[in-house]
């Protein structure tokens, strides 16, 4: 089997771990946290970032960092992960959506200005699968209505908009290391921005709100146990030293996949780059097209039997099951999410992938379609 991901661990994780493990700093005070903290803060542009244990922390904490409340709406895309939309359900915030666009699966951002109410309180932007979402727009539109901006780039690592990192752009953005990210660090995340005030708001919340000025074990306000370990603080440096050489490793494969099934026209692949970004290629991702008589299901149920393994798309957020127990997007439907939920699907994409490997993909998903296309 050919798996989805298989992280590259060729730098200097090793030593960087032994460290740790020599001096005994293995905890979340060690020195390769606030390290990390900082080269990475530099590498995307930021004035400060926070460590976190997960990239769903790092939503949560940006969240409440940013003081959204019960009833207050914040614009985001159907087709996302349920991070997103997580710790917004659990304070009774108001999730507002938005449809995809068919050709770069990111949310249509000539939708969003219909949705905006004198309720709303945050425009929450996700990056999805290796191209940025059109951020200009929704920028002025940010300005224009005195709305915060959340910026979801959990799979953006090394990606920039208009040569601006990702990352960058929003009054807090969020990151994410789990093993099928560019950076990884098993797990965790981190939070950055350039307001003082919001770094330590997000630094004093992933650590249970103990607050420099105060006696310890005395506290105010209510936070979360989301801190990131010195141990995997020590990995995401050693990772993102490699950035540069990850990013060009990703577009390799990326150039490979669209080589080899581009005459598959029953197949819609990613496209290549639009007048703001070239494709990062996060995954690489196909959405079967109308003459194509399965979905996605079934296709990946063809790959996996000819050894490819593959993954779904997200599932729309007005479509969760929980979501709509709760309440939420009743009579809503966002079609185009719907079809490439149902009709997409990604195949291995992970660093570590092999010529050899890449080859017998591009193979067998020629097996399954050829007749189709």
């Amino acid at each position: 089997m050919i798996h989805v991901n298989e992280p590259l661990l060729i730098g200097n994780e090793k030593k960087y771990l032994n460290e740790c493990i020599d001096s005994g700093w293995i905890s979340s005070e060690g020195p390769f946290v606030k390290r990390f903290e900082s080269e990475f803060a530099l590498t995307v542009g930021r004035k400060h970032a926070v460590a976190v244990s997960n990239g769903t922390a790092a939503i949560d904490i940006a969240v409440e960092a940013l003081g959204i409340k019960k009833g207050d709406e914040v614009v985001m895309p159907s087709f996302t992960i349920i991070s997103c939309v997580n710790y917004l359900a659990k304070i009774g915030a108001i999730p507002v959506l938005i449809d995809s666009d068919p050709i770069t699966w990111n949310m249509d951002v000539n939708q969003i200005e219909n949705k905006i109410t004198s309720k709303t309180k945050a425009i929450m932007v996700v990056h999805i699968y290796g191209l940025p979402v059109e951020m200009d727009l929704i920028l002025d539109l940010a300005k224009k209505y005195k709305l915060k901006v959340i910026e979801d780039a959990a799979e953006m690592h090394g990606q920039t908009y208009k040569g601006k990192n990702c990352g960058s752009f929003g009054d807090i953005s969020t990151f994410s290391f789990y093993p099928n990210k560019h950076i990884t660090t098993g797990e965790g995340g981190m939070v950055v921005t350039n307001d003082p005030y919001l770094a330590t708001k997000c630094s004093e919340l992933r650590n249970l709100c103990f607050k420099a000025n105060q006696p310890r074990f005395v506290h105010e306000d209510l936070g979360w146990n989301y801190r990131m370990t010195n141990m995997q603080a020590a990995i995401g440096v050693a990772q993102l030293e490699r950035l540069d050489k990850i990013v060009k490793i990703k577009r390799k494969i990326g150039k490979a996949y669209i080589d080899g099934l581009k005459n598959l026209t029953c197949l819609q692949l990613p496209i290549e780059e639009t007048g703001y970004a070239d494709n990062i290629y996060w995954v690489f991702g196909i959405v079967l097209k109308d003459n194509v008589p399965f979905d996605a299901k079934e296709a990946m149920k063809k790959l996996a039997d000819l050894g490819i393994a593959c993954r779904p798309f997200f599932w729309g957020m007005h479509e969760q099951p929980i979501l709509k127990k709760m309440g939420y997007f009743k009579g809503e439907s966002y079609p185009v999410c719907e079809n490439i939920s149902r009709r997409g699907f990604y195949i291995p994409s992970g660093l570590a992938l092999t010529d050899e490997q890449i080859n017998t993909v591009i193979k067998k998903v020629h097996e399954v379609f050829d007749e189709y296309c």
